[in-house]
């Protein structure tokens, strides 16, 4: 090579020559300074010195072939310096060629120094798959981790258990004694969950104070206890974090695959799941998650959604089952009842999909539209000469919301033309008494707009007196379930009478439901109960169809004739008002 031009290479790039057995036959100082080698000891050396043992045969038999056939060869390439340190070179080696003849006479190798570049990608890739203040694995790089082992169990048939695990007074730290406080706790955290996880184990940092234990080979319950015991035990040693005591628990959910067979986000959102059981339950727990009961929830959510359409869609109709007087024949109102015309399984009642829907928030909506409905008809049949009410139930967690008074004023305010005692609300016992105060006073509230209040399946619940003092509704109904056999059972009628007696005594009316037949209208009324709906009078019908059944209803001879008394006085049960 001119001299001038290998004046120029030395001053800019690391420069070597060998002959074509690979032995050194010339460095720069640049070569010299960076492996660490004197001119001396390379001169004469084979190239192979330089190795670092980290690149395969196959990848130097690919170089020699290269570049004995009179290519250029391009790479970079890992070599090893004097004192074993590690070194990346962008090379470029360029076989020289005799013009007279053709061949190979020796080999010219110009390299730069890519180290710091390689450091600088490997650390930002680093980066992108760690949590900088933890040096675990991110969420991220766990989902690739979650996924390789997921393959390998699946291929391996080896069960794998995914952890889900939150510190249980994270808060109270970062509140009590700063982020700093709280970041430094977080990294002794995972120190200690490294510490004691297997080799083929993973744990992760999500976000905050949320971390993911990947444990692998989990051979029974009895293994996978006394690792989750292991850790809890582990995060629950007191840290000194700045010269400060402080104590923090952790909250662990659990799901084993292929118990719950499932992808990894989805295994992801079970452990998830399951460690918010794990903190309901009263923390410093484990919990795992339960594959059935998911199912049920599932199943349950769909129906939500399927529910919700309905009502967009307009699928959901009312249906009104009449309330009579079995003594005058008279018609009082109507129970209004929730249908809904499925497109595939045809009209189902509200037994087959209200119970999913009634504790989340979609009871409101339809709770509401049903109000709003029933108002339509009740104006309908008012302009039409009929005053009769309807009693509609609604749901707890929309009788209890804070807005509920608010709303039903303005719904009341929407139709003028209908007097709101037409309005009847039935809420159930059970759910009365859960919060007895909020709803004595939500049914005082309602009461004072007009809205007339009925208790149903009552019997069903506790029955307290004192419940039936607070819970001033104007009516109580008696449950189908202890009409239905009165006839043939002598606790059932036993039952019935007491809670006439119940609600005489308190000024209330009483209606019964489920009336099947005359022979328990007439039982009925020999104990005073004077009004009752049921399947006898007639089945619940579309809105369409009641005034025209209204006006055509013809009650039995019996009723209209006056031959079944009332009770004698003597007859009617003694009650001790002061009990409960």
């Amino acid at each position: 090579m001119d001299e001038k031009y290998r004046r120029a290479v030395d001053a800019a790039a690391i420069f070597s020559e060998t002959d074509l057995g690979g032995c050194i036959t010339y460095v720069n100082d640049l070569f010299c300074q960076i492996s660490g080698y004197s001119r001396d000891e390379l001169i004469g050396a084979n190239h192979r010195m330089l190795s670092s043992g980290l690149h395969p045969p196959e990848f130097f038999s690919e170089l020699w072939q290269t570049i004995s056939q009179g290519r250029v060869w391009k790479g970079e390439i890992c070599n090893r310096t004097k004192d074993g340190s590690l070194y990346w070179v962008d090379s470029t080696m360029v076989p020289l060629i005799d013009q007279r003849s053709g061949k190979v006479m020796r080999y010219v190798s110009i390299r730069f120094d890519v180290s710091e570049k390689r450091q600088l990608l490997h650390s930002l890739q680093w980066r992108v798959g760690h949590d900088v203040l933890t040096g675990l694995p991110n969420r991220a790089f766990l989902s690739d981790l979650l996924h390789q082992a997921l393959e390998f169990s699946r291929r391996e048939d080896i069960p794998l258990a995914v952890c889900m695990l939150d510190l249980d007074g994270f808060k109270a730290v970062n509140d009590g004694y700063g982020h700093a406080c709280g970041d430094l706790l977080l990294v002794e955290v995972a120190a200690r969950l490294r510490s004691i996880i297997r080799g083929e184990d993973v744990v992760a940092r999500l976000a905050g104070d949320e971390f993911v234990l990947i444990l692998r080979y989990v051979r029974d319950m009895l293994e996978l206890r006394a690792a989750l015991q292991r850790v809890l035990a582990t995060i629950s040693q007191p840290y000194s974090i700045q010269g400060k005591d402080i104590n923090v628990f952790a909250s662990i959910g659990v799901t084993l695959f292929p118990t719950d067979n499932h992808d990894a986000d989805t295994l992801l959102r079970h452990a998830d799941q399951a460690m918010y059981v794990a903190k309901q339950s009263g923390r410093n727990r484990f919990h795992l998650f339960d594959v059935l009961r998911d199912r049920e929830v599932m199943v349950t959510y769909q129906t939500v959604e399927q529910v919700r359409q309905a009502l967009n869609a307009g699928e959901l109709q009312l249906y009104f089952q009449p309330k009579v007087n079995l003594r005058s024949g008279a018609v009082l109102g109507f129970e209004a009842m929730l249908r809904w015309q499925h497109p595939q399984r045809g009209m189902l009642g509200s037994q087959e999909f209200l119970p999913q829907v009634e504790e989340t928030d979609l009871i409101v909506d339809i709770g509401e539209w049903v109000m709003d409905q029933v108002m339509m008809r009740l104006q309908d049949w008012q302009a039409a000469g009929h005053g009769w009410s309807v009693s509609l139930n609604v749901a707890a967690r929309h009788f209890q919301r804070p807005d509920f008074v608010e709303r039903l004023k303005e719904m009341l305010e929407r139709y003028p033309q209908v007097s709101p005692a037409l309005l009847e609300l039935e809420i159930v016992e059970s759910a009365a008494i859960e919060n007895i105060q909020r709803v004595s006073d939500c049914l005082d509230a309602c009461q004072a707009l007009g809205v007339q209040f009925s208790l149903g399946h009552f019997g069903t619940g506790h029955s307290s007196l004192s419940y039936l003092k607070r819970l001033r509704t104007q009516t109580i109904k008696i449950d189908r379930l202890f009409v239905r056999d009165m006839l043939h059972d002598q606790d059932d009628q036993a039952l019935i009478q007491a809670l006439i007696g119940l609600a005489r005594a308190f000024g209330r009316q009483v209606v019964a439901e489920g009336l099947e037949s005359l022979a328990h209208a007439e039982r009925l009324m020999a104990l005073g109960c004077e009004v009752a709906q049921g399947d006898f009078i007639a089945v619940p019908m579309p809105a369409d169809a009641v005034l025209q059944w209204g006006c055509a209803f013809q009650p039995p001879q019996a009723w209209r004739h006056g031959e079944i008394q009332g009770p004698a006085a003597s007859e009617v049960l003694a009650l001790d008002i002061g009990s409960t």
